[in-house]
């Protein structure tokens, strides 16, 4: 199906061509003809199909047949990280771009002013992580009275990430849905996100796209067994071999990040680190290198197996195993994207391989096994020291209690000598018990005591 087909503006139409996009996507052409009617739509689609385009292509067609003259957001885009929302927010301005819409995207680890006087000036549109979003409505720099459009995005995720609280306040505080039109899509439509479904839209139809095949179809996967110790010198063995020009390397911690990101640049292998903790600024920066080629090698933990919408990705590979069976999916999705091409190597050692069996079965496939040659192996490579926790930073530090000797305990006091009973006397009959006697201080007043002075003296 063709895009000019449908029932779609012309000024849609228009972004649409100037992207290169003229036939639809199997989720694209399953979902449009039911959302530009204005029906609800929960949708499951594999990463990279287009889902963006699907609900941003319906979100203008509504904007754009209704006038607001209130001036206040029109359509909420809602997603679980920044990565997503910048995504989002690019595709937005550039298949809307004739259609005169303000688009801000809101999140944290940027300006915080900068971004509410945005909000302050007007737009039509607002792309935004739940946290930020509900700092300002509780500030009241905007309102969502005026909401005509709902889209949450990757719905599966934002349970993951502990998001669903802050959803729902989000969606209480928007028109009741029968007023609005609601678009959810996501890699996995699981009971807890039909339950979202049917609580906050108006009977969404129903549309799957592949359920059978949880990953894309032009990704080639292959799995290689090896040790932990033998691990770097199988990668820099790949790394030689296959001449991997953009190459995404997913890993499970930070602090394994950070020792691979040493050992890789030690060898001649230029990469960067981004994590959750790497502040937002120079992760765009880090995003925007890889992504104009002068950065050939990223190495991410899960924050970014989704939402990160890198052209010509020609591998990804699982340093480590991950333990959730989505990361999986989302990972090896970062490339054979649009249509092209990719390969996703993973590399299981002795924790790895306890997490393949529950892939394999997520995935409805095995992966491809291949055993490697000793010539692959590279063990002639510069070593690194581990990067060290946070704790043995602390010990280190000047004036630590490291190499002090633990003081000396004070001795232990004597025990209260215990008073010994007083015997006495029974009394007689009829006595009676005299109360002691309390002594009086004698108390003279000053005046007396200095003419008793002056009296001895004369």
């Amino acid at each position: 199906m063709r895009f000019d087909e449908l029932p779609i503006p012309e000024q849609v139409l228009r972004g649409i061509a100037e992207t290169g996009f003229s036939i639809c996507t199997p989720i694209q052409e399953q979902t449009l003809p039911t959302t530009l009617k204005g029906i609800d739509i929960a949708g499951q689609a594999q990463t990279g199909t287009g889902k963006t385009a699907a609900f941003l292509i319906s979100l203008f067609t509504r904007l754009l047949a209704n006038e607001n003259p209130a001036g206040r957001p029109r359509a909420l885009i809602l997603a679980p990280t920044r990565e997503l929302v910048v995504q989002i927010e690019s595709d937005a301005k550039q298949l809307g771009a004739h259609c005169g819409f303000a688009v801000q995207a809101i999140y944290g680890g940027v300006d915080y002013m900068k971004q509410k006087n945005a909000l302050l000036d007007g737009a039509d549109i607002i792309v935004g992580t739940p946290g930020r979003l509900i700092d300002y409505l509780k500030q009241k720099i905007y309102s969502l009275k005026d909401i005509e459009v709902l889209v949450i995005d990757e719905a599966d995720r934002m349970f993951d990430l502990g998001f669903i609280a802050d959803l729902r306040f989000i969606l209480r505080k928007l028109p009741p849905f029968e007023k609005r039109q609601n678009l959810m899509f996501s890699a996995t439509l699981n009971p807890r996100v039909m339950e979202l479904a049917y609580e906050f839209m108006n009977s969404p139809t129903k549309v799957s796209v592949t359920p059978e095949t949880m990953t894309a179809e032009r990704v080639v996967q292959v799995l290689f067994h090896c040790s932990r110790k033998e691990k770097f010198s199988l990668l820099l063995g790949l790394l030689r071999r296959e001449g991997m020009a953009r190459t995404m390397i997913f890993m499970n911690t930070k602090r394994e990040a950070e020792h691979l990101h040493n050992l890789l640049n030690a060898n001649s292998f230029p990469c960067k680190v981004i994590s959750g903790d790497v502040e937002q600024r120079k992760r765009m920066k880090i995003l925007d290198d890889f992504k104009d080629g002068s950065l050939p090698i990223l190495i991410a933990t899960d924050v970014a197996s989704r939402g990160l919408h890198i052209d010509g990705v020609s591998h990804v590979i699982n340093y480590d195993m991950p333990q959730d069976c989505e990361d999986y999916v989302h990972r090896i999705g970062r490339t054979a994207r649009a249509g092209a091409e990719g390969k996703a190597i993973s590399l299981a050692d002795e924790d790895g391989a306890f997490f393949l069996e529950a892939i394999e079965d997520y995935i409805k496939t095995k992966i491809p096994t291949e055993w490697a040659d000793d010539e692959l192996y590279v063990l002639d490579y510069v070593r690194t020291a581990r990067p060290k926790r946070v704790q043995d930073l602390k010990r280190e530090k000047p004036g630590s209690d490291k190499n002090r000797k633990p003081a000396a305990r004070p001795p232990k006091k004597a025990a209260p000598a215990v008073a010994k009973a007083v015997v006495t006397a029974p009394l007689a009959d009829g006595e009676v018990k005299k109360k002691p006697r309390r002594r009086k201080k004698k108390t003279k007043p000053v005046g007396e005591q200095v003419i008793a002075k002056t009296t001895d003296q004369e």
